[in-house]
């Protein structure tokens, strides 16, 4: 009997253990990182009365007869489940979403505590502690690198008050664009000026900029008239043009009588046309034989482009090439004089003064600019070099004029006749389209011709007047970033690509022109404040190289100089950084890694737990990162209060290292994890720790009375 009032003392003391245990959870309902606990029961020792026996022969088993001797609380198990994670106003509270915890430390690293608990804040030396002053432990930004290295030991979090950064100087600058390779763009600049060169010359060098080297204007096969329209120039494309009329006057009087035109022309395809008349009277005058003669050229000038003039007062007949047609031949070329000719014009005549054609060719170290050949160009400096030749030495005598041909900053060419030489002459220039070559069927290229034939006009010797063309235009595209020099001085750099050539083969050509303000400098030769390189893509529109790789920048300001400045336009054959497409030019992405001084003007902190430091220079670094523990058994802490667990033998090593890493949750700032007791669950558990305790009394006091019972027996 007396078992029974011990098994009801075992209940309730058990009962009040858990009571005790429940009683805790919810006094920390609402303690930030709290993990509840539950009280685990187990029963004690049995009294056996009689041991179980095997079944024997025809008589079965029998189990064992035991009577229980009561209960007790064996174990408390901590439960790690997720609290809900609540939002809070504070940039530095952190909550855990996952597994781990924070570590903290009471005395300099040299012991360490653990928690779940994010309520940091920064003390009066800059110190990251939690509510019971113990200083967060993680990593801290080496100076020397830049960086926060997070495989090294583990430190107190201190962000020293009033933290400055001082300038760091410009090392690389990165560029992605998209140089619009297509036949029509909105984004086009005039070609480079060039001025006319030194008079009198002959041949006339090519223009010179201010410190004595060429001016390379473009490859013109790929500049843009003023709509944007590319002129695509093919081999042999171009235009005629003459400064005056082509002549031919014949050698002899026409002759009265009976005479006979027998004359064969060479076509600029290389076709001929014979032009031949019947033996005219012999009662006609030397004027009646020079109109027979007259009228069968001008006939045929439709094709040939020439006409004949007779001068009455010398007898002599000429031949004349106003160049003004498209449609027709240009010059003068006498292949043949028939035998019977009578016409005046001397066998072996081969052409007329002026040679008018000027052709494109992707040849630029062969072009042909002297006066009295035929000329190609590749460049807006080859064409304006062989017009102005030709102009000066029109005649091909090696006596010159003072003709200028210049290329103006809108990208014009512009030609003027100021008179003072005895070689001058009106300029009557006629600009056509060429339209059939030699045989090869070149076909006109009207964006070209039309640009140009606004030189045709006339331009009288010292009239003061110019001839000017349209603007010649280049497809272009500029990029600026600002860059930073020791000091943390700001400097804007420009980048401008112009495109310069097109290779069907291999791609396309942009010239580079990098350029800072006065008095900073990029090279070692003038101008200093600007550098010259270029850009080559691929025919896939893929980077294929550039050059310069890198500058030399002097800010000359008391800065350090020669600085260097990498440029990383993106990688060969790839399409990652500069790209050309037929899209339009744009710049999708420039940065630059330098900056000037700044204060420490706002933290936040990012999933991975780092500490990232906004400064009043517009640069954000990560200053530390706040280091996490894992251990293989969370149940195993002990708590010592505070909202802090230590280390025992059974809660294994922690294993230390940063956010959402190797099973570690991520971080959330802003935000705290509340507790993850369950009230109705704790309530709920409180109702049956009581029920469970009054029965316990109940088993005492029945026992009580069954004492009682027996006691009365003996009355």
């Amino acid at each position: 009997m007396l078992k029974s009032l011990f098994s009801g003392v075992s209940g309730l003391q058990s009962h009040q253990v858990a009571m005790d245990v429940e009683s805790n959870n919810i006094a920390n309902v609402n303690t930030v990182g709290f993990k509840y606990s539950r009280a685990n029961f187990s029963d004690l020792l049995a009294q056996t009365k009689a041991i179980a026996t095997a079944p024997q022969g025809d008589l079965g088993g029998k189990n064992p007869v035991q009577v229980g001797l009561g209960t007790t609380v064996s174990s408390m198990t901590r439960i790690f489940s997720q609290g809900s994670v609540q939002n809070s106003d504070k940039n530095t509270d952190v909550a855990i979403q996952g597994d781990g915890f924070f570590i903290v430390s009471p005395d300099a690293g040299s012991t360490y505590k653990y928690t779940r608990s994010g309520d940091f804040k920064f003390d009066a030396n800059g110190n990251f502690v939690d509510n019971n002053g113990f200083i967060a432990q993680g990593w801290l930004r080496n100076e020397t690198t830049g960086k926060v290295d997070s495989t090294a030991p583990i430190t107190s979090i201190n962000i020293a008050p009033g933290l400055t950064t001082p300038a760091s100087a410009t090392e690389g600058i990165t560029l992605k664009a998209n140089l619009n390779s297509g036949t029509e763009v909105s984004s086009i600049s005039p070609a480079y000026a060039v001025p006319s060169g030194p008079a009198p010359a002959a041949p006339t060098p090519p223009a010179l900029d201010a410190n004595g080297n060429p001016i390379e204007s473009g490859d013109l096969g790929v500049m843009f008239n003023e709509s944007g329209q590319a002129f695509s120039l093919q081999e042999d494309q171009g235009v005629w043009a003459s400064f005056r009329s082509s002549t031919k006057t014949g050698v002899a009087a026409v002759a009265a009588g009976s005479q006979q035109l027998d004359i064969t022309f060479t076509l600029d395809d290389g076709s001929t046309k014979q032009i031949t008349t019947q033996p005219t009277l012999a009662t006609n005058t030397a004027a009646q034989n020079a109109a027979v003669f007259q009228a069968a050229i001008d006939a045929q000038s439709s094709t040939t482009g020439i006409n004949a003039s007779y001068d009455g007062v010398t007898g002599l007949m000429s031949l004349v090439n106003n160049n003004n047609s498209e449609s027709s031949s240009h010059n003068i070329r006498l292949t043949a004089v028939g035998a019977t000719d009578s016409s005046g014009f001397a066998v072996g005549s081969t052409k007329g003064v002026e040679e008018t054609a000027y052709r494109y060719q992707y040849n630029p170290t062969s072009a042909t600019t002297l006066a009295g050949q035929d000329k190609t160009f590749t460049t807006v400096a080859d064409f304006r070099e062989a017009l102005e030749n030709e102009a000066r030495d029109i005649d091909n005598d090696g006596l010159l004029n003072n003709i200028t041909v210049a290329v103006s900053d809108s990208g014009k060419i512009e030609i003027e006749n100021p008179g003072g030489s005895a070689e001058d002459y009106d300029i009557n220039l006629q600009v056509t389209a060429i339209t059939s070559m030699d045989g090869s069927g070149v076909v006109e290229n009207p964006r070209f011709s039309d640009s140009v034939t606004g030189l045709s006009g006339v331009l009288n010797v010292a009239s003061g007047g110019k001839a000017r063309s349209q603007s010649l235009n280049v497809a272009t595209h500029s990029s600026s970033i600002d860059i930073y020099d020791s000091l943390g001085s700001k400097h804007t750099l420009r980048m401008e690509f112009r495109k310069t050539a097109l290779d069907s083969n291999t791609g396309s050509t942009w010239a580079m022109k990098i350029s800072v303000p006065s008095p900073a400098t990029i090279d070692t030769v003038a101008p200093y404040d600007e550098k010259v390189g270029s850009v080559r893509f691929n025919n896939d529109g893929s980077l294929a190289s550039f050059d310069p790789p890198n500058i030399s920048f002097s800010g000359n300001n008391g800065s350090a100089s020669g600085q260097q400045v990498k440029l990383s336009f993106g990688t060969a054959g790839s399409f990652e950084g500069m790209t050309s497409y037929d899209s339009e030019s744009t710049t999708s992405g420039i940065s630059q890694d330098g900056y000037t001084g700044g204060d420490l003007v706002g933290i936040r902190i990012d999933q991975s737990g780092t500490l990232i430091g906004s400064f009043s220079n517009g640069r954000s670094f990560g200053l530390a990162q706040i280091g996490m523990a894992k251990f293989t058994n969370n149940e195993g802490l002990t708590t010592e209060g505070g909202n802090v667990y230590i280390q025992t033998a059974n809660s294994g090593e922690p294993i230390i290292g940063t956010a959402a890493t190797a099973g570690r949750g991520f971080m959330q700032a802003s935000a705290l994890e509340a507790s993850n007791v369950d009230l109705s669950r704790s309530l709920t558990q409180l109702i049956i720790i009581q029920r469970g305790f009054q029965a316990n009394g109940k088993t005492i006091t029945t026992s009580d009375q069954l004492l009682q019972t027996l006691i009365g027996l003996k009355q």
